[in-house]
């Protein structure tokens, strides 16, 4: 069956590996048997968990085993609160802050960050504001959970003398427009303005009219150009 060839397969793998591994430097036997192997637990995490890849390898290549699928993060869908702009001025400044421009904020980037936001950190008050928002535990910001601090903030879900809510007002984007102190309250009176659906909408036509107006101009300067390069000759 195929779950024995697979068990039969990784226990030959590991002992191979164990092998190589061993600190007198002796080699396994080649012909050593499926049950001599039986008979010797693994007992290393580190052998557990080459156990682990090598079982959801062979599982994937004998089509046992579904890979798994890398889900796609759209901000614009999973944070319908924020308008399209509110969110593309976030994506602005986190990659502005991004100095390593490998897609992370990490402890010395947001240091910096809090620095030019004129709201410097201790080293322990960087961690606990990573760790607020750090949901894959990798001690650094992803852009969705940079968008995370924006959103806490929104909720009221932040300490007032917090630094992510230090961040979230002291942020680069525009509030003053809108007559109130605060990310927290910006963010509230938005989400009350419009719904998220018709807002989605409003902001597509707008961006659709201005490219089709630059489109025009183009256009136009182009025919004007053309008419004036004719004239001289």
């Amino acid at each position: 069956m195929a779950s024995e060839e697979l068990a039969k397969k990784l226990q030959r793998r590991l002992m191979l590996q164990m092998s190589t591994d061993n600190a007198n430097g002796d080699t396994l036997d080649n012909n050593i048997h499926l049950g001599d192997a039986e008979e010797k637990p693994v007992t290393c995490s580190a052998d557990t968990e080459l156990s682990a890849k090598l079982t959801r390898r062979l599982g994937i290549n004998e089509g046992i085993t579904e890979p798994k699928q890398t889900k796609v993060f759209n901000p614009y869908t999973e944070f319908k609160e924020f308008t399209r702009k509110q969110i593309k001025d976030m994506e602005k400044m986190f990659k502005h802050y991004d100095s390593g421009k490998d897609g992370f904020i990490d402890l010395m980037e947001l240091k910096l960050m809090m620095e030019k936001l004129g709201a410097p950190q201790t080293h322990l008050g960087l961690k606990n504001m990573i760790k607020e928002v750090d949901e894959d535990f990798d001690g650094k910001l992803n852009f969705r959970e940079f968008l995370l601090i924006f959103h806490k903030a929104a909720a009221g879900e932040l300490e007032e003398d917090s630094g992510l809510m230090a961040l979230a007002r002291l942020s680069e984007i525009d509030v003053s427009t809108e007559g109130v102190q605060g990310a927290k309250h910006f963010f509230e009176a938005k989400v009350q303005a419009l719904t998220s659906g018709s807002k989605f909408e409003a902001e597509i036509k707008a961006e659709q009219q201005q490219r089709k107006r630059s489109e025009e101009d183009k256009k136009q300067r182009r025919a004007a150009f053309k008419e004036l390069k004719s004239a001289f000759q």
